[in-house]
């Protein structure tokens, strides 16, 4: 705990068994209270490590739903186990979790209500092997989303996240996408509650047992990115209605 706040990491995951175990045990659990593991239905022995290594609460989905659906199970047991905070961690050792701390830090003194762990920060993306078109392509998305969002992020497809839970307990983020826009779907609802977003320099690996989409469905994501941040200006300047900032 950080300022008595209970904190879970939560690990989507999906053929994660070459990497879980070394996310695993880099996790600080000096501050860490508990970790929760949903495997979307993976062809390797994830689930098997898993309960190797000793966690506590293991789900597994009964098909391949997806990326953003995994995150919703996640999410869900969290707030159901009562967490305060919530860190998002891949479990393929793209991202460090020694940066828990620093993170969990920032939302347990309230000041901020979601932290990200940025890879642009200090050219951690570069540095770590991203390749030169992902690269790009985030910088543009990125741009873009700035300006049609009016927010000063320096990227919105990290996959290392810190939450308040108050917050996501505000969102209806069951009704988000079950694919990898999920990601952004839900950084737009939290610009749209006007939460608080700060980011810390993280550092990224790449490398092959790293999760990674191909070209088509980058592709997909990039226009969806666009979608969600059209979305998010028209419902703001009132000039359409969309189901994704219903009720916020």
């Amino acid at each position: 705990m950080i300022n008595n706040k209970k904190i879970i990491v939560v690990l989507p995951a999906y053929n994660a068994a070459k990497t879980l175990q070394k996310t695993f045990e880099e996790i600080p659990f000096e501050v860490v209270d508990d970790v929760i593991i949903t495997d979307d239905f993976s062809k390797d022995n994830t689930i098997t490590i898993a309960k190797n290594l000793g966690i506590n609460h293991i789900l597994s989905h009964n098909r391949n739903k997806g990326y953003g659906a995994n995150q919703k199970t996640c999410y869900k047991k969290a707030l159901e186990l009562n967490a305060d905070i919530i860190v998002m961690l891949h479990p393929d050792y793209q991202y460090t979790p020694k940066l828990i701390p620093a993170m969990c830090t920032l939302v347990a003194n309230n000041l901020y209500d979601v932290v990200l762990g940025s890879r642009i920060l200090s050219k951690g993306a570069l540095q770590g092997g991203m390749p030169l078109y992902k690269y790009v392509s985030n910088r543009v998305l990125t741009f873009i989303q700035n300006v049609l969002m009016n927010q000063k992020i320096s990227e919105y497809h990290t996959g290392y996240r810190c939450f308040d839970a108050r917050l996501l307990q505000k969102i209806d983020f069951e009704n988000n996408s079950d694919d990898f826009v999920f990601d952004n779907e839900i950084l737009a609802q939290c610009c749209f509650l006007k939460a608080r977003i700060g980011e810390i320099s993280c550092p990224a690996k790449y490398f092959e047992e790293a999760s990674s989409i191909n070209f088509l469905r980058s592709v997909t994501y990039g226009l969806g990115v666009v979608r969600v941040s059209v979305s998010y200006l028209l419902q703001k300047t009132r000039l359409g209605s969309f189901s994704l900032f219903k009720n916020l």
